[in-house]
Formats: structure tokens, C-alpha cells, sequence
């Protein structure tokens, strides 16, 4: 079964930490998660929780945060614990299954430490398996491993608002596919304001735990390694080390595109399903004007594309991952708003003088080698307007 971790609040800081660079950009705010961690010290809490790789003989779901970072500005741990406790209560009521594990769905800042959270509430009745469905944050539940063939199916897949009551604000959704469950997921994490717990993918003895296998192995201790390096630093990595401190730890390709630019411009905007879309300008000096070198990169809550504007080529095509890190502050970061602005003023429409670089990681061969996976990827990027070839394996 491979390692067993136990993991306390100084783990939950150094995933977040890690995740906020691995997330490609997703995966919900580091500025939140940082609150979040803090907000479980001020109430006191010094347990663990016990990480492991799933033992195909545990009730398990994949739990969540779904929808828009912007819209989950400035999450609470109370919203976080609420939304947990209406998710999974009534995914048990439905399915008449007692969870004795979670499942992140993403790695993320906030969504690596959803199910470390849910399992620091049970007291010890839950632990939490040491993978996820991508090793790097994904925009929609296609772009994950879980929907493999072999995989369980999604449904029944609840969702539930951060309501102190669990009152009529929840929905449970059956579809046989994950773009089944996305599509209808959006008009309900909509009605809730723009975010929603989330649980999907149970996976028990009914199905034959059909988890097993369906996700990629590793991914949180991968997370939480990085972390605890950028947090040991006495002072800022490099972007190259921070490359390949990734490479090491998750034997995926890692290499800086772009390193110690400024971010220039930023326009976002909240879909009617949830997502933040934006465009993010990248330059190799504070004042535009000044610049000589121009990277752009497109974002659906996930980075997705990035392409010079002296290049005919883009840098980086998802579902490689385009990951965040600042030299400035030692630290990565997500396209929320929150986190953005370090980086940008967007008063004043100018650059912080905060420096930013970016990290192309490989994808996860099992991600990549996941049936539909890439397809959903280069759909999403024929709506942003790219009709080239998709990144070889």
C-alpha cells in the first residue's frame, strides 16, 4: 500500500504552499487556503490526518470545491467546514454510504485541502488517500483521470452550499458521464453564488471500489515535499530550482518559459457556469512600453495556453501544466484575484514590480493516457480560439 502519512496543520500549510505553484494557475486561492490554515490554528486544532494510498476496501468520494475562485473571495474555514458537512451528509442520506475516505479531485490550494479538512472534522474516522484525478488543477470534471472506462461512474454527484443549515440548498445530479455532471453542475453552483461543495465518484462495494487505480498516485506528499521547500528557504528559491525541485519530486519534465517578467494587464470575467476567464499579459519590464519580450497566457480558472508575440508556436499547450512562481516572494500562486494581486494593481492598471515567472510542467502520463482526457483539453482551447495541435505525450 506504500507509505502512511499523518499529516498536522504545518503539512496542510506546506500542500497549500506546493499546490500553489503544481496548480497550473487553479485549484482556488493561496491567499484563502494561508487564512484557512490559520483560522484552523486560531480554533485550536493540533490533530493529524492519516494520507495513504487507497486500499480498494474503503468507502470513498472525490470531495470538493467547485466553481469560480473570484466568487469564493476571501473563504472562510466556516464556509469551507459547512459546505463539507451539507456535501457529505447528504451523499451519505442518498447513497446510504458512510465515507471512511476522501479523494481530492485537483491539486490545488484550497482543493488539496478540502478532503484534509473533511477528514480533520470526522475526528479520525476519515482518512484521505495521497493522489488526485490530475496532478495539476483542471477546469472541468472531464479533464480528470476519474473518468477513465474503468473508473466509477459519477453520479450520484451532490452538491451543497456553505449554508450554516443544510435547508433546501443542495442538488443531487445523475448522469453517466463527468461532462454529463459539469454541464448540469453549473446553473447549481450558480444559484449557490458562484461556488459549491461538491461530492462525486463514490466509489464502494457496490461498484467493486471502483476508485482503485482511477487516480494519479502520489500527487499530495509530491505537493507537500514542495511546499516544505519553498517555506525552508531562507530566502527565494530561483525559478530554475524550484523547475527542478518539480521534476525531482514528480519525475515530470520541468523547465522555465519565462522567468522574472512582470504582469502587465489582467481582464477577468465569471461565466454563467462559474469559471473565471481571463487573459494575462506577461512582460520583461514593469512599463509595457519599456518591454522587448511579450508572453500572454489564457486562462479558464486554469492556466491553458501561453504563447510568445514573437513566436508562430505557443510556449506551453495544456494539459501540460503552466505553473506560477515569483522570485519576489518565494512563493506561487493562482489566477484569483486575491492572489493576482500581488502582482498587479488593478487600480492603477500597473504592475506591482513584483516578479513573476513561469514553469512548464509535463503532464501526468496517466493523465494524459486517460481516454477523452486530451480531447476535452483541446476542446477547451478551440473556444479560446486555438485550432492547433495538441502537445505530444
Amino acid at each position: 500500500m506504500g507509505n502512511v502519512y499523518f499529516y498536522g496543520l504545518t503539512d496542510f500549510q506546506a500542500i497549500a504552499t506546493g499546490a500553489a505553484v503544481l496548480a497550473s494557475g487553479g485549484g482556488g486561492s493561496y491567499h484563502d487556503a494561508c487564512a484557512i490554515v490559520q483560522q484552523l490554528a486560531d480554533q485550536g486544532y493540533t490533530g493529524t490526518v492519516q494520507v495513504q494510498d487507497y486500499d480498494g476496501a474503503t468507502n470513498a468520494c472525490v470531495l470538493a470545491i467547485m466553481g469560480s475562485p473570484d466568487a469564493a473571495d476571501n473563504l472562510t474555514l466556516t464556509a469551507v467546514q459547512n459546505s463539507i458537512n451539507n456535501t457529505v451528509a447528504v451523499m451519505q442520506a442518498y447513497t446510504g454510504m458512510q465515507p471512511g475516505a476522501f479523494i481530492p479531485v485537483e491539486i490545488g490550494p484550497i482543493n488539496s485541502l478540502v478532503p484534509l479538512i473533511g477528514a480533520a472534522m470526522s475526528g479520525g474516522s476519515i482518512w484521505v488517500v495521497n493522489g488526485d484525478g490530475a496532478g495539476r488543477a483542471v477546469p472541468e470534471l472531464p479533464q480528470t483521470t476519474f473518468t477513465a472506462p474503468t473508473g466509477p461512474a459519477p453520479s450520484p454527484a451532490v452538491l451543497a452550499s456553505d449554508a450554516s443549515t443544510l435547508a433546501a440548498e443542495y442538488a443531487v445530479l445523475g448522469s453517466a458521464t463527468a461532462s454529463g455532471i459539469e454541464s448540469l453542475a453549473g446553473g447549481v453552483v450558480g444559484g449557490f453564488g458562484g461556488y459549491s461543495g461538491i461530492a462525486m465518484w463514490p466509489s464502494n462495494a457496490g461498484n467493486q471500489f471502483a476508485l482503485s487505480g482511477s487516480y494519479i498516485p502520489g500527487t499530495l506528499e509530491q505537493a507537500r515535499q514542495l511546499g516544505l521547500q519553498l517555506l525552508q528557504a531562507v530566502t527565494p528559491l530561483s525559478t530554475q530550482a524550484v523547475a527542478m525541485g518539480i521534476q525531482n519530486l514528480t519525475g515530470r519534465a520541468a523547465r522555465a518559459v519565462v522567468t522574472n517578467f512582470f504582469m502587465t494587464s489582467v481582464t477577468q470575467s465569471t461565466s454563467s457556469a462559474s469559471l473565471d476567464s481571463g487573459i494575462i499579459r506577461l512582460d520583461n519590464a514593469p512599463d509595457p512600453a519599456q518591454s522587448t519580450e511579450t508572453h500572454y497566457l489564457y486562462n479558464l480558472n486554469e492556466n491553458l495556453i501561453m504563447y510568445s508575440a514573437a513566436s508562430t508556436t505557443p510556449d506551453i499547450i495544456a494539459p501540460d501544466s503552466i505553473c506560477y512562481y515569483s522570485e519576489s516572494t518565494g512563493r506561487g500562486f493562482s489566477n484569483a484575484s486575491d492572489d493576482l494581486a500581488q502582482y498587479f494593481d488593478a487600480k492603477t492598471g500597473r504592475s506591482t514590480g513584483n516578479q513573476v515567472s513561469v514553469i512548464a510542467v509535463q503532464t501526468a502520463p496517466q493523465l494524459y493516457n486517460t481516454p477523452g482526457v486530451v480531447a476535452s483539453f483541446a476542446a477547451l482551447l478551440r473556444n479560446i480560439g486555438y485550432a492547433g495541435g495538441m502537445p505530444p505525450a
